[in-house]
């Protein structure tokens, strides 16, 4: 039986500091044990809990999202498999770097020139290896799929829109979500609140999409593949078969004209 942590040896063997299990504590993301001395302590479930927080910390979502997420996906196995997912697609974009720069210096060393093309793909490359990153623009559970459908630069454009607010666009659409998930659970594609819903999803979809027709189709197909994929559709916020009842309410709504 593994004997539980104080927060000294939680954060030394953790590598975080003790404001750090506060202030998670604060936000209602970690509740330590209690000593019969009313000490914290914190034991297993309390320590894979710290990981999931620390995962999705480092695929850059904040506390609030996190506390979002953890909500919809409480395994530890699942924010484990987003983790693995994030960092292969980390390992793919810095291999490829990698090999870019091998190339450029062979050139160097044959006595020949690098292009202005080679100069420009190659900053291109190493810079978004440098900065490791970790878009978390689109759900986590898209993470392994987004590589399929848009350029890291393109993510970071859709991200540097003017009106991006991470907080209030993840609580848009998680209050979205759980709307879906308990109309799709009634059956009736044709009854007002979902028709309401369906309006309010579009124009969301819309402002994630800047409106662009392009980028919306590949959103959806995104979204298909990750509910499609046994490794990530039960990461995902809502099931395929949600998907497929909003559908059929998107398609009422556009006969109806409204």
């Amino acid at each position: 039986m593994d004997h539980p942590l104080t927060p000294a040896e939680t954060a030394r063997r953790i590598g975080v500091s003790i404001k750090a299990l506060r202030l998670y504590e604060r936000h209602g993301l970690l509740t330590p044990l209690r000593s019969r001395s009313g000490w914290r302590t914190y034991g297993p479930e309390q320590i894979a809990r710290l990981h999931q927080i620390l995962a999705l910390k480092s695929l850059g979502l904040p506390l609030a999202s996190i506390g979002r997420v953890l909500a919809s996906t409480q395994t530890l196995d699942a924010v484990l498999a987003m983790q693995d997912q994030a960092l292969a697609q980390e390992n793919r974009r810095i291999a490829k770097a990698s090999a870019m720069i091998r190339a450029a210096r062979a050139k160097l060393r044959c006595g020949q020139t690098l292009s202005i093309d080679d100069l420009i793909n190659l900053n291109k490359e190493t810079s978004m290896a440098s900065k490791l990153t970790r878009s978390t623009y689109f759900h986590p559970a898209l993470v392994p799929h987004q590589h399929k459908y848009f350029r890291p630069e393109e993510i970071e454009a859709l991200a540097s829109r003017e009106d991006f607010d991470q907080e209030r666009d993840i609580a848009i659409w998680y209050g979205l979500f759980d709307e879906l998930k308990k109309l799709a659970s009634a059956g009736d594609p044709g009854s007002p609140a979902a028709l309401d819903l369906a309006r309010r999803w579009l124009a969301q979809g819309e402002t994630v999409s800047r409106g662009d027709p392009d980028i919306a189709g590949r959103i959806r197909n995104m979204v298909r593949d990750a509910l499609a994929d046994p490794a990530t559709a039960p990461q995902m916020p809502f099931s395929a078969s949600d998907l497929l009842f909003l559908e059929k309410v998107v398609a009422k709504l556009k006969q109806a004209g409204s």
